[in-house]
Order: structure tokens, then sequence, then C-alpha cells
């Protein structure tokens, strides 16, 4: 009975002609849970978002696989896993308002979508901007407003934010950023140089203002430019 009930789980996606529903659920079972991602709404989105659809047509084949994919611009749509894990580091709840760093593909943004009430994005690139914001439009993400313009900066009118993600490395958290995040919030980034090494770090504002950080994994990501 449980192998026909995974096959029909399996099965009921394509039926609605999402053709690589089941690469995502290879993708969210392999590469994600395996490595210790538990949380069963960030697996669900995970499972749910066309990750393809978030890409150049022409690097769409690699879409599922566990690695980044380019997307132009000297950027890349980061790791299925990082994605994941970024996202459950981050402990997101359906009232948070998010800011995210480094909109990118849109696919990150539209990950966190379905888990918070609103994502405000912001891409210092604009043909991504608006690329991701079209990607995001198509599926019909309607709670993710993107801005191209300087992250360091982040989004002063619409401060403060609940949540901060970073999808690219800084040598250390802009203050900016911090000053933006709400007591008792949490932000999540890589940070370090490519060629001294990033790690994925974890900042949590106390209501006092005081900050506690941890570091997690090393990670290898773009770095973080200024306008």
């Amino acid at each position: 009975m449980g192998t026909l009930c995974c096959l029909l789980v399996l099965l009921a996606p394509l039926r609605t002609g999402d053709s690589r529903a089941a690469e995502r659920l290879i993708m969210v079972r392999e590469q994600i849970e395996a490595r210790g991602v538990r949380n069963p709404d960030v697996l669900r989105a995970m499972r749910e978002v066309p990750r393809h659809l978030y890409m150049p047509e022409a690097v769409r084949g690699m879409a599922y696989r566990d690695h980044p994919v380019p997307i132009g611009h000297g950027q890349t749509i980061s790791q299925p896993y990082i994605v994941g894990l970024m996202t459950e580091l981050l402990d997101v709840r359906k009232s948070h308002r998010v800011l995210e760093i480094g909109t990118g593909s849109g696919y990150q943004a539209a990950v966190l979508a379905p888990l918070v009430k609103q994502v405000y994005s912001m891409e210092i690139v604009a043909e991504l901007a608006k690329s991701a914001q079209a990607s995001l439009a198509a599926q019909g993400v309607g709670n993710v407003s993107v801005r191209h313009g300087d992250g360091y900066q982040g989004w002063p009118e619409e401060a403060p934010f609940d949540r901060i993600i970073l999808t690219a490395a800084p040598p250390e958290v802009p203050q900016a950023l911090v000053d933006q995040l709400k007591p008792g919030g949490k932000l999540v980034a890589p940070v370090g140089s490519s060629a001294l090494g990033q790690e994925l770090i974890v900042l949590e504002k106390r209501a006092d203002g005081s900050i506690r950080r941890r570091s997690t994994i090393g990670v290898m990501f773009v770095p973080m430019v200024r306008k």
C-alpha cells in the first residue's frame, strides 16, 4: 500500500501537465532530505516550485542536478540543497515579511513565497531583476516585490523585516541590513571571500538589539557587489 501511495504522489502532478514534477520529488528526497533538511513546509515548497522555469531555456536541462547553474551576468542559481538549507535556517512564519538580497533568477523568492506574507527582493543586475519579475508573474506569484538596486543599502522604506536572506556573499554583513532586521529577527547569509573561504552564518537580533552569530557550513557563493 505504501508503494502504491508513493506512486500516486509521483504521478498526480504529471497528469496536470507538470512533466518535471517527478524530478523535483527525487531532488528533494535525494539531495535535500537525505542531507538533513526536515522542515515539511520547506520540503513541500521545493517539491512544488518549478525550478526549471526560473532558468534560461539553454540550461533548464540542469535544473534538478546537484550543483549551482549559471543564469547569465556572472550569476548562478544555487544548488538545490543550499536553497533548502537556507530556507530552513531562516525559520519563517506565514506572518513574516522577508527581505532577500540577490533576486537572481527569482527561484529562492518563489520558494519563500508560499511560506511567508511578503518577500521584498533586491537585485543589482537590472536584466536579472526584470527577468525574475517576469518569471514570478508567469507562475502567478503575487507576494514578491522585486527591486533593482544596491543590496548593501537594503530596502529602508519597507523596514524593519522579520527575516533577511542574502544569496551573494559580502565580506561581512552590511550594517544597514542588521539595522533593518527586527528585534527577534534572523538573517541568513554567506559571508567571506572566494580566496579566504566563506561560511553560511545565522544572525539573531535579540530584543535588546544585541546580536548572536553562529556559523553553519562552508559555502561558495558569488560575491555581493555594490552598485
